[in-house]
Formats: C-alpha cells, structure tokens, sequence
C-alpha cells in the first residue's frame, strides 16, 4: 500500500516568495532556488525548507542537508554551508506565516469540502442560517438556533436549541454545544462539549441534591478550543472564554469560570469553578487551579501545578501549592540535598 500525503506541496516555490511570506532577509542563497518541501531538521533533503529556533537541535542543524533555513539572527552563523540563510525575527512565527501560504488546506476555517446543507443533516425550521453556512452529514441544528454565514458545522456535531453562532467559525465533528453564545472565527476541534451543566450538588447526609445550573457559556472571537476539551455553562452567571484564547485538548473549564483575552491553556489543565484568569495568562498542561481564585494578568504557571490562592499579576509560578518559581526551585533543590545527604548516612 502507498503511503498516503494528506498536504501536497506545491509547485513551483522560489526561496524570493518564502522571503516574502516569512518577512525575513536573505543573508545567504539564490533567491530563484525552487523548494520542493518541507521537513523537519534531520530529515530534510536537497530540496527542503526548515527552520531552527531551538539550540537543544544544534547538533541536527549542523548536519542537515536542507535547501534553505529560517533562523533567528542570533543562530545565523550555525547554519551549515551550502543551506540558504533566511534571518527572521522569530523563526516559528515566520515559520508559521509559511506554512500557512504552502498549505491552505490545514488551516481549518479554509478547509475545502462540500457546501451547503446535507440531506442527511437535520436543521430545525425555526433555526437561522445566514448565506453561505455549511452543515455537514449527520449535524443537528436545534431550534431557533442562529449560525452565522460561512460557518462550517462539521458531520455529527449537534448545535441545540436556542444557540447563537457567528460567522467564519468552525465547529469540529461530534461537538455539541448547547446554552452557549459563540463569537466571530471560533474553532471548536472534534469532540468539544460545550454549555453542558456544571458540577453542583448541596451535598448533606439526606444525599447529594442537584442545584440547576441556569447560566450559559460565552466564547469571544479568535477562540480555538480543543479536542474533547469540556466547558460548563455558569451556575448562576455565565462561563466566559475572552478573545483569542487559546486552549489545548482535554481541559476542563468549571461553572462560572472567567477567562481573559489571549489566554493559553495546555493539555489537561483543570479550571474549578468561579476561579478568574485575567488578559495573557499561560498555564502548563496537568495544573490544576482551585475555585474562585484569581491568576493576575500575564502570569505564567508551570506544568503539573496545583494553583491554590491567589497568583499576583505577572509572575512566573510552579509547584503544589503553586508558589513563585525562585522559591519553589528553591525547595526542590534543599529537599534533593536533604535527601542525598540522608541515603549517604
């Protein structure tokens, strides 16, 4: 069996346009040379465009057998004779701006694909769909329902009653979304629940009793979530995801959850209810941040943490209990000291 290519590079690529694309000077290299593909550093060959932006690949740069490299100009001189030098101010950006010229296709709100609505979909005659909304097999729209135009609601998602969507978004297979108010140009990746109950008992001796959840779930625009990331609608207020918030897969975003503008969540981060992330925070995958606690604007938490009070703004934290990070490394450091210096006893 062949091995299938999903993304085909195309024909006819001159280093001048990838110059162009990446915003980047030409320090070194033919700008007619014709690329033939992309590749990572150690596997490139004559032909192939990569980027270097990570000293822990040195040894990989100094081998590689590319065509051309998009480098920041502090790394310029590490690229090997022979390999064009294309100096960026940010060689992943640049990287990025490249990637998204040569193909098209993997950025998902310009995915080709049939248009329209499919004739095993199901859209209630009382929902709202503007000009040029595709609604793929097997999707559900519920009723009184709005979507936005050039919105794709991909095979399977379920959009239910009362929804409102807007324009350019994509909403990825087997999503559902319910309760919820979606911006401009948001991305939901397969599998996303969004505006589901949240986790709420009065719990007592007589038993746990269900307290409804009567709130919904805003999304600003320029928001991507996703796949299979979870997000409750409030409690008594809404669950709000500010604009161009970035959230990985797996996460878990609690009742009454407030998240700014331009935040960051990594893979499997957990959001307990009522807790407020102010504009620009990032938070690394596993941490856990306990409810109704704030993370000040531009704070940094670090992977596998456990945030249990409030985290000023602009600080870089880590450990359980979250703490600053010269303190936490710290800890770690006096406590492996303690314990080399006991099993040498």
């Amino acid at each position: 069996m062949s091995d299938p290519g999903f993304f085909e590079f195309p024909a006819h690529v001159r280093l001048t346009d990838v110059v162009a694309w990446a915003e980047a000077e030409l320090v070194r290299g033919d700008e007619a040379l014709e690329l033939t593909a992309v590749a990572p550093l150690e596997d490139a060959t004559p032909g192939s465009l990569v980027f270097f932006d990570n000293t822990a690949y040195l040894d990989q740069l100094s081998k590689t057998r590319a065509a051309a490299c998009l480098v920041g100009k502090r790394h310029k001189d590490k690229v090997p004779d022979g390999v064009a030098v294309l100096v960026c101010a940010d060689a992943y950006r640049s990287w990025g701006k490249v990637l998204a010229k040569l193909y098209p296709g993997a950025m998902v709100p310009v995915q080709e694909g049939p248009k329209g609505i499919a004739a095993s979909a199901f859209v209630d005659p009382t929902a709202v769909l503007e000009d040029g909304v595709t609604v793929e097999p097997g999707a559900v729209i519920g009723a009184k329902a709005e979507v936005g135009a050039g919105t794709v609601i991909r095979a399977n998602a379920v959009i239910a009653n009362g929804v409102r969507i807007g324009r350019d978004c994509v909403i990825g297979p087997n999503a559902t979304v319910q309760h919820s108010v979606l911006g401009n140009r948001v991305y939901l990746h397969p599998g996303v629940c969004c505006g589901q109950d949240g986790f709420g008992y009065a719990m007592g001796p007589q038993g746990h009793l269900k307290v409804p959840q009567i709130g919904r779930v805003i999304i600003q625009d320029d928001v991507e979530i996703g796949a299979n990331t979870t997000i409750d609608r409030g409690a008594n207020r809404d669950t709000i995801i500010g604009e161009g918030t970035k959230i990985d897969n797996q996460v878990q975003i609690g009742h009454n959850v407030v998240i700014g503008r331009h935040c960051v969540l990594v893979s499997q981060v957990g959001l307990s209810g009522s807790c407020t992330l102010e504009d620009f925070v990032a938070i690394g995958g596993q941490t856990g941040v306990r409810g109704h606690v704030r993370i000040g604007m531009g704070a940094q938490v670090a992977a596998v943490s456990v945030v249990s009070e409030d985290l000023a703004p602009g600080g870089r934290y880590g450990g359980a209990p979250a703490k600053p990070v010269k303190q936490w490394f710290r800890e770690v450091a006096t406590l492996r000291k303690l314990a080399e210096r006991g099993s040498g006893s």
